[in-house]
């Protein structure tokens, strides 16, 4: 069983509303059961795999193998949250113009989702609310101003 205070702490997050926090923890159940962000992540099926077949390798993809519903919901988290949420619009834009391999549009949102996971899941593992000061941290701070 969910706590009441986990739907409070994530819909103080800019962005995430009723209905997508409502189907976030539909999908992973009690977030307290996770000992790390990257098994949300990989529940999901966004822990990047090697794409490659006989003598081809085009790279890493996302495995997919995760719940689609989630993926589905973390996605459009990411869309929304990119238009209201001042610090992963400035990650969404750094990410898709950092001048060392910049990332496609689909790329950049899926490392928003994953990000999302992470500020969610380390909001209700410490029961505090959003902070925008603290979702990019120093080192990701640095590289942005550098790129800018």
């Amino acid at each position: 069983m969910v706590d009441t205070g986990f739907g409070e702490i994530v819909l103080s997050i800019p962005g995430i509303g009723i209905v997508t926090a409502a189907s976030f923890f539909g999908e992973i159940g009690d977030p307290m059961r996770f000992d790390y962000p990257r098994q949300i992540s990989r529940m999901a099926g966004y822990n990047l795999v090697e794409d490659s077949s006989g003598k081809n390798q085009s790279g890493t993809t996302i495995s997919k193998r995760g719940r689609k519903n989630l993926r589905s919901v973390l996605y459009q988290m990411a869309r929304t949250i990119i238009v209201v949420n001042d610090e992963m619009k400035e990650l969404y834009v750094y990410l898709k113009t950092r001048p060392n391999n910049p990332l496609k549009k689909q790329q950049a949102l899926v490392v928003i989702a994953k990000k999302v996971i992470t500020v969610i899941y380390t909001l209700v593992k410490k029961k505090v609310g959003y902070q925008a000061e603290l979702v990019l941290g120093e080192f990701r701070q640095n590289q942005i101003k550098q790129a800018a």
